[in-house]
């Protein structure tokens, strides 16, 4: 089932007391939902939208920060093969300062390792162009919505031939994490809040076993505070009704079919494979490994790279974070041990991160 609304004609003041007219009459002393996208965490803290919304009303985090849910074992491989001689390493900025066990590629950096932060992935085609001499590998985590500029990456290099350049992959997909959180009885989610730019890619059928399979109703939405409402909105309207749909109020952007030529690129280049995502562990068919005729761009088969198997955290909260299955604050770490400045988790250094939002945002 899928369905659409939406009018984005209605005032913040209107949505909600339009949400506690309808999260009163449920008639439930609690509903919890969950926003996939660290994005809309991160909005949501900005506008202190939970102090807005009904006492019952629970926002929780997921899993919709790539760089949070980016194994340790993943970081620990990049940082070793960007201390190796001969190697440029490029990476979005988030990912320079996500501690492994063995530090972080800001430190390697510091130590003399040749570290660059880009804001394209067709930036490493070019430096490894103009850098023949060295070998560059671009490390290429995200989800769906950044996929098919590396897929893009890796077919430029092919056609160009630029033999010096590969990519780590660790693109991960939504969906099977979604799956996997509809399927913990212990989480009690109500309904999710989709990612918005990850859709533009997918559109609304990739999502639509929540509805069928687990009678959660869904809805994309923006990013802006009354986008959000809105969907919340939504959301307890289907509740009420107790006919679950994938919705989709970010009409603007998201089309039902979402981009197919995107998603076609990337499966040229990618098949999906096993992933390790932080505090989930292995997650069967959630991610994207490079295909056998695009190996010699594939960064762990030309340099023979071991991802070890992630390991339980101690202290650190970050997987029940990225779960739903704790808020930021109630880490033992958040605030002390682990802050911007100093981060021990994850979710405390990216720009989407839940441990990051609520510290900046709602920190009382």
């Amino acid at each position: 089932m899928s369905g659409n609304g939406g009018t984005r004609s209605v005032s913040v003041e209107g949505l909600l007391e339009d949400i506690r007219t309808r999260f009163r009459e449920l008639g439930r002393k609690v509903v919890r939902l969950m926003e996939v996208c660290g994005t809309h965490t991160m909005s949501i803290a900005r506008a202190g939208l939970r102090d807005l919304l009904p006492e019952g009303l629970k926002l929780t985090s997921g899993p919709g920060c790539p760089v949070c849910v980016t194994s340790t074992g993943y970081i620990d491989a990049a940082i070793d093969l960007a201390s190796r001689p001969g190697i440029t390493t490029t990476t979005f900025g988030d990912m320079i300062r996500v501690p492994g066990t063995k530090g972080t590629l800001e430190a390697a950096k510091a130590q003399g390792a040749d570290v660059r932060v880009v804001y394209s992935p067709m930036k490493s085609l070019e430096i490894a162009q103009a850098r023949p001499e060295r070998t560059v590998v671009f490390l290429g985590v995200g989800f769906e919505t950044t996929a098919p500029a590396t897929a893009t990456l890796i077919e430029c290099a092919a056609e160009s031939r630029t033999t010096n350049l590969a990519v780590l992959p660790a693109h991960k997909l939504i969906p099977p994490a979604l799956r996997v959180i509809a399927s913990d009885p212990g989480l009690r989610v109500d309904g999710f809040l989709l990612p918005g730019h990850v859709s533009v890619i997918l559109g609304t059928a990739p999502y639509e076993f929540l509805a069928t399979e687990f009678s959660l109703p869904c809805v994309i939405t923006g990013f802006e505070p009354q986008d959000i409402l809105e969907a919340i909105s939504m959301l307890l309207d289907r509740i009420s009704s107790g006919k679950p749909e994938v919705q989709n109020q970010y009409r603007k952007v998201v089309r039902p079919e979402g981009n197919p030529e995107a998603r076609r690129r990337v499966m040229e280049v990618f098949r999906t494979a096993d992933a390790s995502w932080r505090g989930f562990g292995v997650i069967p068919q959630s991610g994207l490994a490079v295909r056998d005729e695009y190996a010699q761009w594939d960064a762990a088969r030309r340099f023979a790279i071991r991802v070890a198997p992630e390991e339980p955290e101690t202290g650190c909260l970050c997987g029940d974070v990225l779960k739903g299955k704790v808020h930021p604050r109630e880490c033992p770490l958040f605030g002390g041990r682990c802050t911007p400045a100093s981060a021990v988790g994850p979710c405390m250094v990216s720009s989407e991160g839940a441990c990051a939002a609520s510290f900046r945002f709602e920190r009382r």
